[in-house]
């Protein structure tokens, strides 16, 4: 009797069916996916160039701006190239060394990012709660102490995550319906009892989305009651303002991370998990920059003796 599977290890590619199957809009979805990669990396490595170039930058704020674009840059990249490549070829394929090697930098670089808002929220809460202890407190120990829990909760679910799929048997129809190697689509071909890997993903994609959430929520709400406490009618604007244009990129982060993952596949349908999954892989790398920084009066001072210096060269 001819078996109706295949073992993962015996299994050489997958195929994505990329964002849309429609014809007609594949061109214009191609050119308007380049550009917002285009914008991505523009802004993500000059932000880096900037801050690594400026000493009035070196400080616990931009230290973590600088791994945030770092981070934005190399997770759209780990995404966006392949998915451009849907858009123009006829058979979208990636061998399975390939998806399970985008899976885990996928998911190290989303669930850093995730940790990374998180340190950057609390160090906000200590610059505006506790601005005289801030430099004890946020000591280049302290930021580099964070900054490896940040990437170590990234490895670790990372790890956890692609261990699981590496064991998952996969059927014959190796066709996945989205388009790049993320955990539910993979699961969908399985042959197999997902149990595991489902309790994985709710216990691990909690704790990635959950312990960043409470610490953010919890930041922010003391940050808005020093804010409160101002008696500058211009200075509260403002910095109800900024706190604002934060609370919108990380609602977005997580919200659409939480949509995707949180919810059972019978009400989410995976067609539209595409296109939710496409706010935390293009649009937030690609809008971090003008949220976090360029809006701020001190990378823009910055910016603007760099190409002053330029001009004047």
């Amino acid at each position: 009797m001819k078996m109706a599977a295949e073992n993962s290890s015996f299994l050489t590619e997958f195929i994505l069916a990329g964002l849309t199957g429609q014809p007609g809009v594949q061109i214009p979805l191609f050119f308007l996916f380049l550009g917002f990669y285009v914008v991505t990396v523009v802004g993500n490595l000059g932000l880096i160039t900037l801050i690594g170039l400026n000493s009035h930058l070196h400080t616990p704020m931009y230290f973590f701006l600088y791994n945030l674009s770092f981070i934005d840059f190399c997770y759209s990249s780990v995404i966006t190239p392949k998915m451009l490549m849907s858009f123009v070829s006829k058979k979208n394929s990636i061998s399975y060394a390939g998806c399970m090697t985008q899976l885990f930098f996928f998911l190290f670089f989303v669930v850093s990012e995730s940790f990374i808002l998180s340190a950057m929220a609390y160090d906000r809460y200590v610059a505006i709660c506790n601005p005289l202890s801030y430099t004890v407190t946020m000591s280049p120990q302290v930021c580099l102490l964070l900054l490896l829990g940040v990437y170590g909760m990234g490895f670790a679910g990372a790890m956890a995550h692609t261990a699981c799929m590496m064991g998952v048997t996969f059927c014959a129809n190796n066709l996945v319906n989205h388009y790049m190697c993320d955990i539910l689509p993979l699961l969908e071909r399985a042959c197999t009892s997902t149990y595991v890997n489902e309790l994985v993903v709710f216990v691990v994609v909690g704790i990635d989305i959950g312990v960043p959430t409470v610490t953010i929520f919890i930041s922010y709400a003391l940050i808005l009651s020093s804010i409160l406490h101002i008696r500058s009618t211009e200075g509260r604007s403002k910095a109800f303002s900024t706190c604002s244009s934060h609370i919108i990129a990380v609602s977005l982060f997580f919200g659409s991370g939480a949509f995707m993952y949180l919810k059972p596949s019978s009400i989410l349908p995976m067609n539209q998990g595409k296109v939710s999954s496409l706010f935390y892989t293009t649009l937030v790398p690609m809008l971090n920059p003008l949220i976090y920084s360029l809006r701020n009066k001190d990378v823009k001072v910055a910016l603007k003796k760099i190409l002053n210096k330029n001009a004047f060269s």
